[in-house]
């Protein structure tokens, strides 16, 4: 259900590949210390060279089988579910030896280090691996890591995932099983990252035994992530804000159920947001405009003391006094600001619902840059048109920094995701309307 791109509809993302440039693949097998036990190398036979989920069926059953030296025979079975990304592996053991047969489940992935196609050659969001245990929750094991410090740690239930841009694999032990998490590097070009399990399962002779896991290989969608295992929502990657986050997506969600497109969610999510700030922006609005109000005076003190820095901030500070004017009034209000504003930039940027996502005209997909730059251009327009609203700095090597600002912001946001773009262009424009009102107020224009 998520295509490569939105002009190749009918071609599927794979998210799973061994390729010579990337390799990202989900491995099984079991191991044991008696007799030769099947892994991921063995060879298995298929009884057909294709299988197909019939209509009406909820369940297809992949049985491959294989026989050991010892006469123990083993058929491993994929079981996929109709409308879900789970698959779960079993091993069925049938032990015709003559000796109790004692093995254990293990399951891992195995990546190369992704290419760099983001900005500037910059990997958007976290790609690697992670683990969620009970007692320390959801840490993330990233590949650099891995050669450094092998993660090798005795955990009950928890799973092991491998992370990537709006989508995750996932082993998912069940909560009371008792598994070792580990990681490794292979050839100094491979990472590892898996489980196995701890408690043999055991199989008399003349007897069967079917050891099982589940893995889940998909989407990071908060809808399906919420029904696997604890904790699984957490591979939306947030990064340190998730606390904020995640209640804007939870917001977003729902305002995206009442209009049905994503884009003018983030529009009136921004509105909604921009509201509840309207108080700390008129603060600090209003401390700008009594800065712009005293730019001619500023000016004049300028051109009194020229060079002489010392006098001229001296002159400057007992302005500010007489005027009870605190030049930093306009900073603290924005600043508070500023982790909600990031953390809606997280949400907008590492949430697959955005993948693909239309919104109006030329934007067919939000997460995609504007293919004709209309969203940076407007927002580079809003940024400078705001400027002029700010005071201007007295120093002229700073007013022509500030000046060179909006085509800098600009030339990056050409290559920003276009609902990033939205959403810093609404804002921008909310922004100056709130601070032009403020500004015509303060200068005695409007009343």
């Amino acid at each position: 259900r998520y295509p490569v791109s939105v002009d190749k509809p009918n071609q599927p993302f794979p998210l799973m590949q061994d390729s010579s440039s990337e390799v990202f693949i989900a491995q099984s097998g079991l191991i044991g210390l008696q007799g030769e036990y099947p892994n991921h190398n063995t060879h298995f036979t298929a009884v057909s060279n294709s299988f197909t989920l019939a209509d009406g069926q909820n369940e297809l059953r992949v049985p491959l089988t294989w026989q050991a030296p010892d006469g123990v025979q083993y058929t491993k079975t994929y079981v996929f579910h109709r409308d879900s990304y789970i698959v779960d592996i079993e091993f069925s053991v049938k032990n015709t030896s003559r000796h109790e047969w004692n093995g254990y489940f293990y399951g891992r992935f195995q990546r190369t280090e992704p290419p760099k196609h983001g900005f500037f050659g910059a990997t958007p969001t976290y790609v690697g691996g992670a683990i969620y245990t009970p007692e320390n929750k959801y840490e993330k094991v990233p590949l650099d890591e891995m050669a450094k410090k092998p993660l090798k740690r005795d955990v009950t239930g928890g799973w092991v995932a491998m992370l990537q841009h709006y989508f995750v694999g996932s082993w998912m032990p069940p909560k009371d099983q008792r598994n070792e998490f580990y990681s490794d590097v292979l050839d100094n070009t491979r990472f590892v990252l898996g489980f196995k399990n701890l408690n043999p399962t055991r199989v008399a002779p003349g007897q069967s035994g079917v050891l099982r896991e589940s893995l889940y290989v998909g989407p990071k969608e908060h809808k399906i992530l919420k029904t696997l295992a604890e904790g699984m929502e957490l591979s939306v990657n947030y990064g340190w804000l998730t606390f904020i986050s995640a209640p804007l997506f939870w917001l977003l969600q729902h305002i995206h159920g009442m209009l049905g497109n994503w884009g003018w969610s983030i529009i009136l999510l921004t509105i909604l947001i921009k509201a509840a700030f309207y108080p700390l922006s008129a603060t600090s609005y209003k401390s700008m405009a009594q800065m712009r109000k005293m730019q001619p005076r500023m000016q004049a003190l300028k051109e009194r003391f020229g060079d002489d820095r010392q006098k001229l901030n001296q002159a400057m500070m007992e302005l500010y006094k007489t005027e009870k004017i605190n030049p930093l009034g306009g900073c603290l209000p924005i600043l508070i600001q500023i982790p909600v504003f990031l953390a809606l930039y997280w949400v907008l940027l590492d949430s697959v619902e955005m993948r693909q996502a239309p919104w109006i005209l030329w934007i067919k997909d939000l997460s995609a840059q504007d293919p004709y730059y209309i969203l940076p251009i407007i927002m580079g327009v809003s940024m400078f048109a705001q400027q002029k609203l700010n005071p201007q700095p007295v120093d002229p090597v700073q007013q022509k920094v500030f000046m060179v600002m909006p085509v800098v912001f600009t030339a990056m946001f050409l290559f920003f995701p276009a609902g990033l773009v939205l959403y810093w262009t609404v804002n921008n424009i909310l922004s100056i309307a709130q601070q032009w009102r403020i500004t015509r107020v303060i200068e005695g224009k409007r009343k």
